[in-house]
């Protein structure tokens, strides 16, 4: 019989007695280990050893596991709750890993909320899942063998991203396998420490927790052969001959509440050189169409109705980047937002010029409908450095606004035809051989509000677009991988 150890994060002996109760039903398990934080009560669990950690994802922990670990598999709740395993799940759980000779092993699973079993499937793992946010669940069962060496090869000591870096290790050698089945359910307990879950250390004001994990990726991707130097192709600004320097592209269907806004914000512009606005309407019935043709007196404005009735916000894109009278610099703006003030389009110009590059992201603040600042506030992404970002790119999950193209690389590369991550595939893309340039001021106000296209999706839906943007990074980190054996 294969032995299982079972480790627990623990704050008290009520918050673990319902999961080691559950677990002693299990012959497989042969070890329960408590992980005690500083701020953990006093108290032993009869049968259970104690490990004192100073944080649950840090490397010294991941050590003081792999030192005391001596079963065939290693298992770690990363939850307070009280953990609660379907039948025979624990059993189903080492036959799909020994099949599979995975490094490590999750699963789909409930969350159970006030009494309420909620289903939360999670997707699978690719290369590409880098993001330090992946959301493996609170079961993590790893094949020991394949721990410990992870954590043989360790050689820095990270406060943030000890578990990051472990799993990022592990598969680099051995497969990292979704089980498609609910095998266990988390049960919300009042004692729940808030906030403190294994994928929380995320937070974009915390910029310790930020560059860890971008030391940790990096480091993954220079052990696979993804990772790309410091090196870009340089541009002249002299391809084409344009009647514009820039033009703004604004895909839109059905925003008759915001699009006026969105229009007024662009031609409010205060330039040097000439610009104009490339509206694509993609077969609006709410108005929105003669909203936009409220505006045909100005000769900057250019209303695109598409013949097709199959594009997304890509190809939209592609429609507005494509017609003869698209600027130099293609400037996005959502039909839901509007720019900072006057001087948006200049500064995002600018920025292409001082810092030679094909792609500019600016920086935007979260508004209200009414254009009120709501939390998180301002998004500057700084994780994005000159001479890292376009690595660090393949680990976070979203490049910032408003984006700007060099338009005859942008013509070269096209718009995926999808209406979720397409901005965030040229980014990478792009990034591959050119440098992108970033705009620290704010310059767009992003509005939330109950008819976005990102409001209150549900588990099934934020899935589709995690599962896509992983399936994006996995494309282009072959790409680079390829790209770097060229050289």
């Amino acid at each position: 019989m294969k032995k299982i150890n079972f480790f627990i994060p623990f704050v008290s002996v009520s918050q673990v007695k319902g999961t080691v109760e559950g677990l002693r039903e299990c012959e497989m398990i042969s070890k329960i280990c408590l992980l005690a934080g500083n701020d953990a009560s006093d108290g032993d669990v009869e049968g259970c050893g104690k490990i004192s950690i100073k944080g649950l994802n840090s490397t010294a922990t991941m050590r003081q596991i792999a030192s005391v670990a001596d079963g065939d598999y290693i298992v770690l709740y990363t939850k307070y709750n009280t953990l609660d395993f379907g039948m025979f799940a624990i059993e189903r759980m080492v036959r799909i890993a020994d099949d599979s000779d995975a490094g490590m092993i999750y699963a789909d699973h409930y969350n159970v909320v006030g009494g309420k079993r909620i289903n939360a499937p999670v997707i699978d793992y690719q290369k590409g899942s880098l993001r330090d946010d992946f959301d493996f669940g609170s079961v993590l069962m790893f094949n020991s063998a394949a721990f410990k060496d992870a954590v043989a090869r360790m050689d820095k000591d990270y406060e943030f991203a000890g578990l990051y870096d472990l799993r990022l290790k592990i598969s680099e050698k051995a497969e990292i396998v979704h089980i498609n089945e609910y095998l266990y359910s988390d049960v919300e307990l009042d004692t729940r420490k808030s906030g403190e879950k294994i994928f929380d250390y995320v937070d974009p004001k915390n910029r310790g927790v930020q560059i860890e994990m971008e030391d940790a990726c990096t480091a993954h991707l220079k052990a696979i052969g993804g990772y790309l130097k410091p090196e870009f192709k340089k541009i002249e600004f002299n391809a084409g001959n344009f009647e514009y320097e820039a033009s703004v592209i604004i895909p839109v269907r059905n925003r008759i509440r915001t699009i006026r806004d969105a229009i007024k914000s662009v031609l409010l512009q205060k330039t040097d050189f000439k610009y104009n606005l490339i509206v694509i309407d993609n077969h609006s019935t709410d108005g929105t169409t003669e909203a936009i043709d409220e505006f045909k007196g100005d000769e900057r404005v250019i209303h695109l109705i598409p013949e097709r009735d199959d594009l997304g916000i890509g190809g939209c894109w592609n429609l507005g980047v494509h017609h003869p009278k698209c600027g130099k610099f293609a400037v996005q703006l959502d039909s839901d937002d509007v720019y900072k003030d006057e001087n948006t389009l200049s500064i995002m110009v600018k920025a292409f010029y001082e810092q030679n590059c094909a792609m500019v992201v600016g920086t935007y603040m979260m508004t209200d409908f009414n254009m009120n600042m709501i939390a998180p506030g301002i998004i500057d992404h700084k994780e994005w450095t000159p001479e890292n970002g376009r690595n660090n790119a393949l680990r976070i999950n979203g490049l910032g606004a408003p984006r700007a193209f060099y338009t005859p690389v942008l013509r070269e590369v096209k718009v995926p035809n999808t209406s979720y991550g397409e901005d965030y595939a040229l980014g990478l893309n792009f990034s591959r051989e050119y440098q992108i340039g970033r705009v620290y001021d704010v310059v767009y106000l992003c509005r939330r509000w109950d008819d976005n296209s990102d409001a209150s999706l549900d588990v099934v839906k934020m899935n589709a677009h995690n599962l896509y943007k992983d399936r994006i990074r996995t494309w282009e980190l072959n790409a680079r991988i390829a790209f770097n054996k060229k050289k």
